[in-house]
């Protein structure tokens, strides 16, 4: 017996492949969730169970009680709204790419200042007002240390000073 039904009035649904993407996706974020530490987690507003399911996955060593367990998550995550959970993850890793690339940033500045004198020029016209005695001082201690095969103190210390002058700057312009 064949059914009269308009195409336009039933729900469209989800395919297989896209739900299946979803679930997974869920189990990504249950996964990173697991990865976190305590005081991150407790920044979530996460329901208890899922809580629970989370710090026992991060206690299982075993690889298929892990699995099985991440997959738990997983099915505990779909009935949480993940939004929030993607967006302050997705924060994090912006704060963690731009803190990795401020480093990049400081250990060239470093390289090229120990490379050659233009680079202090350099520096100082990227960066007005740093103390540019001070790193020119050590600058010439890290000189000195490597001719002699001494341990590189001074070459942390110069690394701190361009990071105080670079992140100070940073802050500068937020």
């Amino acid at each position: 017996m064949a059914t009269d039904t308009d195409p336009s009035t039933v729900p469209e649904r989800p395919s297989k492949s896209q739900r299946k993407r979803d679930m997974t996706e869920l189990q990504d974020i249950g996964t990173r969730l697991v990865l976190l530490s305590a005081d991150q987690l407790s920044e979530f507003n996460l329901p208890e169970r899922l809580r629970e399911a989370i710090e026992d996955a991060q206690r299982i060593r075993n690889f298929e009680g892990r699995r099985r367990q991440m997959q738990f998550i997983g099915k505990l995550m779909r009935e949480v709204d993940a939004a929030p959970i993607r967006a302050r993850l997705e924060q994090w890793d912006g704060a963690g790419q731009r803190e990795t690339a401020q480093l990049r940033q400081i250990e060239r500045w470093r390289d090229e200042l120990l490379a050659g004198e233009d680079a202090l020029t350099r520096f100082a016209t990227t960066f007005p007002g740093c103390d540019l005695q001070n790193v020119r001082s050590l600058i010439a201690s890290v000189q000195r240390d490597t001719a002699l095969k001494k341990p590189p103190k001074h070459y942390r210390e110069l690394f701190r000073a361009i990071r105080k002058v670079v992140v100070s700057r940073a802050q500068e312009h937020t």
